[in-house]
């Protein structure tokens, strides 16, 4: 196995920067059909994104045996800790995909119809009935996103709710109060309350809470042991990166956002995990290990969601400059942004991290890991080189998609 590592923190005012690399064991080799990860692209994608206002940034390729660590800046700006591959976070709407890795093993057990009505198994929760199962989950049923009310003004929202607890129910009524945004199945619109719904079906089918049943089907059997689901508590077990919200107002000081309840997202976001174990989630679930490959096949139908992303049942595809196409999903909570992914055949996964959100600048920066992480050099380079307008990405979060970030 080869493991380099290339880190660059501040730590009371000094920098740090190591390079670190342990001789390959026999028949290590990249993913087949892949270009080898460009390190320096991702380096420099990191300190992008730390000149752009994220205090860290950090990324992990597993490549059929390679591991390639990188971080940069700090995982706490009140003692200059450096940040590190192996710090915790929370990693937002990645959440979702193993909402959704819940539900389709209840599908090969018998237990779930994915074209069945919502209200078959939770009767008189959704005021249509037309909303099926598979809907929810590739969010093509219409249900508001209750978030775009909750952060219209991110700092004051985020404040509001920092200690509260909710009910699935709580956040259902929330969303109910508007009117749906389309007609069940007729478009995509990305919505948290699919995946609160999700977590109400988790409970219901299973009798078990969704923490019970995140632990028996996939944090167990995958031995993720930095991955976990506290809610309600509000810390991070063990070693972990602070997250730092930004500000609506340009220039205002970045908040705090480490410790919350997340009862805002439960199963739509409030897990906490590494890049080590969400790289771990990626490739079993890509490469069959999660499911049947009915299941996985079903997963993978995809909705358009512009020209280089689909969206399948709790999967994003995104569709990379050098042809290759990567499976996962992306996160933010407040103060962390996460992208998570991995190849067809599961060979080779990334994660990256920054901690801050609300920055539309960092968030479209960290897209490039995946660039760096599975298209190579040639691609990188070329990146470099292009127009802002050929790498800008996203203009919304996972949180309160309705609201446009400048």
């Amino acid at each position: 196995m080869v493991s380099a590592m290339v880190g660059r923190g501040t730590a009371l005012g000094a920098a740090l920067f190591a390079l670190l690399a342990v001789p390959a064991q026999a028949g290590t080799a990249a993913a087949a059909g892949l270009p080898a990860p460009d390190d320096a692209g991702l380096q420099a994608v990191l300190h992008t994104a730390l000149s752009q206002g994220a205090p860290g940034a950090m990324v992990r390729v597993d490549d059929n045996g390679t591991i390639h660590r990188l971080s940069e800046g700090v995982a706490d700006r009140a003692t200059g800790r450096a940040i590190t591959t192996t710090d915790r976070f929370r990693v937002g709407s990645v959440t979702k995909s193993f909402s959704a890795v819940v539900l389709l093993q209840l599908v090969d057990e018998g237990k779930l119809d994915l074209d069945a009505s919502v209200n078959t198994y939770l009767p008189g929760l959704l005021p249509d009935s037309r909303i099926t199962v598979r809907q929810v989950m590739s969010h093509r049923s219409g249900l508001y996103d209750y978030t775009n009310d909750m952060f219209a003004q991110t700092v004051p929202g985020f404040e509001s709710v920092r200690n509260k607890v909710f009910s699935f129910q709580d956040l259902v009524t929330l969303s109910l109060k508007h009117a749906v945004t389309n007609a069940p199945g007729a478009a995509y619109s990305y919505s948290n309350t699919n995946f609160v719904v999700a977590g109400m079906l988790i409970e219901k089918l299973t009798g078990h809470s969704v923490a019970t049943e995140y632990q028996n089907r996939i944090f167990t059997p995958l031995n993720l042991t930095d991955t976990f689901y506290v809610h309600p508590d509000t810390a991070i077990p063990g070693t972990h990166a602070n997250g730092y919200l930004t500000p609506d107002e340009a220039g205002g000081a970045l908040v705090d956002s480490t410790e919350q309840t997340v009862s805002w997202a439960q199963s739509a976001g409030a897990v906490i995990s590494s890049t080590q174990d969400l790289d771990t989630f990626f490739s079993a679930l890509m490469s069959g290990q999660l499911m049947s490959a009915a299941q996985l096949a079903q997963m993978q139908q995809w909705t358009t969601v512009n020209s280089t992303q689909g969206y399948g049942l709790g999967l994003r595809r995104r569709d990379l400059s050098c042809g290759i196409s990567v499976y996962g999903h992306t996160g933010t909570v407040q103060g962390y942004y996460t992208y998570a992914f991995a190849s067809k055949d599961g060979k080779r996964s990334v994660t990256a991290l920054a901690n801050t959100s609300n920055n539309v600048d960092v968030l479209n920066t960290m897209a490039r890991t995946l660039e760096s992480a599975f298209c190579g050099k040639s691609t990188t380079a070329k990146l470099r080189s292009a127009t802002s307008s050929a790498t800008t990405v996203e203009r919304y979060e996972d949180i309160a998609p309705g609201i446009t970030r400048d």
